[in-house]
């Protein structure tokens, strides 16, 4: 898609941050990405949302993607694991949805338009591991009354809550297999002590909206949903249960970003808290072409959640990255002009490189420094060259690989050069030159001490 070639310029011409800085914030380039579902599993937290399609003039979404971080800034890009085609019974509208990790496999809750109906419905997909593959669980859907945006909560007494709704509140409780619920389809009461007072709109007299998230804080219950309507903000309630009596508590986000929806997903990892989000963005955002940012945040002393701002700098960086363990190409946390592609050789690698093209990574701590870089690489052109460039794209040179032709964007080989200069921790540049057209692929890579 090549969304961000000129998304630094834009973002310095408007004032948002210096031109010597790269923002963070999307946390994702290589796509319009919309409706965040972070997931903390194994020391990385995983990311799983919507995919706005290029140019779209509506809500056209057609798969689900994964990404994953160890550090908050340094996203890996897992593919899309789930799309409409996994589900027989489904004709569109691959709409928010959440993943749970529970007896050792994920379970992936996401909304569509049910052929039969042509209502939406609620699926739930399964899987081994947190980027999949998935399969949808039951061959039909697991609750279907027209409405959407699931969000699964499992209580501390191991009671897993599906909860649902735009313009009402559902909700399920879910068997131990997650795939059955039993009890019935619940409504809660959306009263304006619980969800705030909305003017305006007679048929709709509180904020919640859609999009609720539920999770649970030292014995309090939350739900941050999106609220009002449009533009909406992020609002939240909160209960001593997980069905309620909710009390709403005040705004999360206020209205802004170039988008007039947003999605809440809240999580603790590491020992802070992150709240994600949606906006526009990117060039060519706005409602329909969103993308998924983060700011990390901390709880009053209450419980209650404070005021959050979007910003370009995101999260800071948990720790630093290991330069000297293999890193996939498709690890980033700032690029122009890349994009993403599923690999023969498995999981993603980057492609459609162009001269002037580069990817950031963050934090890389090289110690007392490298001596050689090896990268996998394909090309059916005549190849080009991999600058390693230090803290900017114009930074200190500490190696350059030349990469020739393979025969094939899928035919891989190894390719090594010398590196100097690479000591402490930086930002790691890999700029891509050569002559005209598409360069080369790059499948991974990894430095040696």
């Amino acid at each position: 898609m090549k969304v961000v070639t000129l998304v630094v310029a834009v973002l310095c011409a408007l004032g948002l941050f210096p031109a010597a800085a790269v923002a963070d914030n999307p946390i994702v380039q290589t796509i319009y990405t919309a409706d965040p579902a972070p997931l903390v599993y194994n020391g990385r937290v995983y990311l799983y949302t919507g995919h706005d399609e290029d140019a779209s003039t509506y809500f056209t979404m057609k798969e689900w993607r994964v990404w994953s971080s160890a550090d908050m800034v340094n996203w890996t890009d897992h593919g899309s694991p789930l799309n409409l085609a996994s589900f027989s019974w489904a004709s569109a509208n691959a709409w928010a949805g959440q993943t749970v990790y529970r007896n050792g496999k994920f379970y992936w809750y996401v909304p569509m338009t049910v052929r039969a109906t042509g209502a939406m419905g609620i699926g739930v997909a399964v899987a081994d591991s947190p980027t999949g593959p998935f399969h949808d669980a039951l061959g039909h859907p697991l609750v279907a009354n027209g409405e959407f945006d699931p969000t699964v909560f499992v209580d501390d007494d191991g009671q897993a809550y599906l909860y649902w709704g735009n313009p009402h509140l559902w909700y399920v409780k879910l068997n131990a297999d997650m795939i059955s619920y039993s009890g019935g389809v619940n409504q809660i009461p959306l009263t304006t002590a619980g969800f705030g007072t909305r003017t305006g709109d007679a048929n709709r007299p509180t904020l919640f909206e859609e999009g609720p998230w539920v999770y649970k804080r030292n014995g309090l219950y939350y739900n941050v949903f999106a609220a009002k309507c449009c533009s909406e903000f992020i609002g939240y309630s909160t209960a001593p249960g997980p069905t309620g009596p909710w009390t709403y508590r005040g705004t999360v986000m206020p209205t802004q970003g170039s988008s007039f929806t947003n999605h809440p997903g809240v999580i603790d990892f590491n020992g802070n808290s992150y709240f994600f989000y949606h906006n526009g963005a990117l060039p060519g955002g706005g409602g329909y072409t969103r993308s998924v940012a983060v700011e990390k945040f901390t709880y009053n002393a209450d419980g209650s959640i404070p005021t959050i701002t979007m910003t370009s700098t995101g999260a800071p960086q948990v720790g630093t990255l290991n330069p000297y363990s293999r890193q996939e190409a498709e690890t980033i946390a700032w690029e122009s002009g890349v994009e993403t592609e599923p690999s023969t050789e498995g999981g993603m690698n980057v492609g459609y490189l162009e001269n002037g093209d580069w990817i950031k990574v963050k934090g890389a701590a090289f110690g007392s420094g490298a001596r050689s870089f090896t990268a996998r690489v394909a090309s059916a052109a005549a190849g080009g060259r991999i600058e390693l460039r230090l803290d900017s794209t114009g930074g200190t040179l500490a190696g350059t690989c030349t990469v020739g032709g393979t025969g094939g964007w899928q035919t891989w080989t190894s390719v090594s050069c010398p590196v100097t200069g690479a000591t402490g921790t930086h930002d790691l540049y890999l700029r891509f030159t050569g002559g005209s057209g598409y360069l080369f692929n790059v499948n991974w890579w990894q430095f040696a001490a």
